[in-house]
């Protein structure tokens, strides 16, 4: 093997970097291949707003100009400044099963991330918490939701090979809608509306920017202190709004009030993968027509995101939003609702995830090698 690793320069290795995945999982049933589209605005540091604190640096691995695999080192400024450390990370990761080809890509990413400062490597994420994140650890037997990672077994074991370490686990519960709501939940969820004075209410597409400020400043708020975590920039709060807004369902965005101020959010999601898993990558006018046909077949849906300002963090509010989002769920006709992820150590929300009848179907984690 001849192998030989480069940085992404031109437009064809751009292609090569995009396109890698599609030869990784060729004849797997549970990979979703991704929106050409959406990826190459994902690392378009003139598009994609995360690049304003960040930078990166992409490699290829190849052998006689047939790409083995890909890997990005990423420094993000703003979660260094955050959490006063020098994090730099890995992403975009994907290798064929020969471990000398994975340790030339971290060997690659490693180098970089030592030049730029960084005192350990983290990852993967792609390139933040804030998008897919973590490797696959246990549940390759069923696709990914949306925004939520999928990869071969052997990612983990080129992983440690390597000398990273886990750095922190991800839970992701499945709750179906048949099982219902226990009585006892139910009893809780009313015992906390007379306490606190909640009122429940769905996004109002009206006053649309009214409420999506309401939704970026409980988000920045509410995961203040959650591992990880850095706060999103206005821009990258609005992209990401922007993106969701053309399949989301009001009814599933909910505030949760007091006194008319909002201090808890939740935000559940159709699982458009279901859709994607059609499309191959593409959105022409033929799966445009696709997009259109199957959104309404669509059977689960994610719960994306959820919390409450710090204030509130002890009152149960949390609960009744996510009860109120159960409801929902049920009465627009959804089978399954994927709740995550969550990290390994929030026994708070795990504990009430398993209560409400979730069960663990899912886990993913995160690696880091001092360097």
């Amino acid at each position: 093997m001849a192998l030989t690793i480069k940085t992404v320069q031109d437009k064809k290795d751009r292609e090569e970097f995009l396109r890698l995945p599609w030869s990784i999982y060729l004849g797997n049933p549970y990979w979703v291949p991704p929106l050409l589209k959406e990826v190459k605005e994902l690392l378009d540091e003139d598009f994609y707003p995360f690049w304003k604190h960040a930078r990166r640096e992409l490699f290829l691995a190849q052998d006689d100009g047939k790409t083995l695999g890909r890997i990005a080192a990423i420094v993000d400024d703003n979660h260094n400044n955050f959490h006063e450390e020098k994090t730099g990370f890995f992403g975009f990761y994907e290798c064929v099963n020969n471990f000398d080809v994975s340790q030339a890509l971290y060997d690659a990413a490693k180098k970089w991330l030592q030049a730029a400062g960084m005192a350990r490597m983290r990852g993967p994420a792609s390139p933040s918490l804030n998008d897919e994140c973590a490797f696959l650890l246990e549940g390759f037997d069923r696709p990914p939701t949306i925004m939520m990672p999928y990869n071969p077994e052997y990612y983990l074991n080129q992983a440690e090979k390597y000398g990273m370490r886990k750095v922190k686990d991800l839970y992701a519960f499945i709750k179906y809608a048949k099982d219902g709501i226990p009585e006892r939940i139910k009893k809780m969820i009313d015992h906390i509306k007379a306490r606190t004075g909640v009122k429940i209410r769905p996004f109002n597409m009206k006053e649309f920017e009214r409420d999506n400020q309401y939704l970026k400043d409980i988000y920045n708020s509410a995961w203040e202190k959650n591992w990880g975590f850095v706060p999103m920039t206005e821009e990258e709060m609005d992209l990401a709004t922007k993106k969701l807004k053309p399949f989301a369902e009001p009814d599933l965005v909910l505030f949760a009030e007091i006194d008319q101020k909002p201090v808890g959010l939740s935000v559940t999601v159709p699982d458009i993968n279901q859709i994607l898993i059609k499309l191959n990558g593409k959105l022409g006018p033929i799966e445009m027509l696709k997009f259109m046909y199957y959104k309404n077949k669509v059977t689960g849906v994610r719960s994306l995101i959820g919390g409450v300002k710090k204030e509130y963090r002890e009152s149960g509010i949390i609960a009744a939003i996510y009860h109120e989002s159960e409801m929902a769920n049920l009465r627009l006709g959804y089978e399954w609702c994927e709740l995550g992820w969550n990290l390994e150590d929030n026994d708070l929300i795990n504990k009430f995830d398993e209560a409400i009848g979730g069960r663990i179907y899912k886990k993913y984690r995160f690696y880091q090698k001092d360097i």
